[in-house]
């Protein structure tokens, strides 16, 4: 018979001001997660024990022991297959796993869920969309790895990227995709405190995170368009009707809200997961908690891996260059200027070049 864990599973929190209190909410059940594999392991093959244990089990223990669980699981796939892309693969599922995670328990330990559901409705369409547009681009064929992987192979050596992969790639990303999820926990302790319903508050912050994915559905959409066109035009040298032959000799797209930020769904992206945190925030009446870590290793990942991106795509578009001068990296600038050339413009501009090759001429 299934012995539960001693106490509740849920913290005893006095105001809201408690329910972001790592001391309080976390601390005291960080041992659930050293006896939580044997609990497991005991009873394995009785799934009532198990949905006992599961509703007597602290809900931020189980998505962290999960994270901890896959980390060496990435790791030895990876290996294996020396390829790095394991955590990618499952980049777009795991955000959305934890919060209908928080959002069930909720449901089986009798706590108000009506705020957690809105999360789960949120983070499983952002999460059908990235899964989606990474399964066009062919993701989740056999052999499929980021690029930027193999560049980074080739720079730092098979060792190092041994070190990067069991220290980043396995572990600090299974870490972080459920560390970006960690404020859904403080609302379920604040609905549990306060009760169920959506305030004004919450609805804002629900559609402003809703508002950020469609953001990202047509950035990636407008991205998958032009790559389109760009393998066509180089199969039949024909642009389509949507793009000159210059947008396409150019190499990446510059039109729609590519025109405003060099990596709008980036942009977005980011800003869902710091719209969640800011959410814990804002209904538990503090500036800051322990969740933070999520949202800015989130950021920090971003800017890393940008800056890693645009390196390589300056080297192979020579244009590229230009655009970050004219384009915000997230945010557009206030003197943003368009790579689109006016018809006036590019005029005048082959006449000033015809008048410097007449010019030469007259010289010799």
């Amino acid at each position: 018979m299934l012995v539960p864990f001693s106490g509740v599973a849920l913290p005893v929190v006095q105001t809201l001001a408690d329910c972001a209190d790592f001391s309080i909410t976390v601390s005291p059940y960080l041992s659930q997660l050293q006896q939580l594999p044997q609990q497991i392991f005991d009873h394995i093959t009785d799934i009532e024990a198990l949905k006992t244990l599961y509703v007597c089990t602290n809900p931020v223990i189980t998505a962290l022991a999960l994270a901890l669980f896959l980390a060496p699981v990435f790791l030895i796939v990876s290996e294996i297959n020396k390829n790095y892309s394991q955590v990618d693969r499952l980049w777009s599922i795991l955000p959305a796993l934890y919060n209908g995670h928080y959002a069930l328990w909720a449901h089986m330990a009798g706590v108000p869920t009506q705020r957690l559901n809105h999360i789960m409705a949120v983070s499983f369409l952002w999460g059908a969309r990235l899964t989606f547009n990474y399964w066009r681009k062919g993701g989740y064929s056999i052999g499929s790895e980021d690029y930027r992987w193999e560049v980074l192979k080739k720079y730092i050596g098979p060792v190092w990227m041994f070190i990067f992969n069991v220290a980043f790639i396995s572990l600090a990303q299974s870490l972080l995709l459920f560390a970006i999820t960690t404020p859904t926990y403080i609302l379920l302790l604040a609905s549990h405190l306060t009760g169920d319903g959506m305030t004004t508050t919450d609805s804002i912050f629900s559609r402003t995170m809703f508002a950020l994915v469609v953001i990202e559905f047509f950035a990636d959409q407008q991205q998958w368009n032009y790559q389109q066109a760009k393998k066509s035009y180089l199969a039949t040298a024909k642009p389509t009707s949507n793009y000159s032959r210059e947008d396409l000799d150019r190499g990446f797209v510059v039109s729609g809200l590519w025109a405003w930020s060099r990596h709008p769904n980036f942009a977005a992206e980011q800003a869902v997961w710091v719209c969640l945190y800011q959410w814990c925030c804002f209904e538990t009446y503090v500036y800051a908690n322990w969740t933070f870590i999520g949202a800015m290793g989130y950021l920090l990942l971003f800017q890393a891996s940008t800056w890693f991106t645009e390196l390589i795509t300056s080297r192979k578009y020579p244009e590229y260059k230009e655009y970050q001068a004219r384009v915000g990296k997230f945010l557009p600038k206030l003197n943003t200027k368009s790579m689109k050339v006016p018809e006036v413009a590019k005029k005048e501009g082959s006449e000033e070049k015809k008048e410097k090759v007449r010019a030469q001429g007259k010289k010799r």
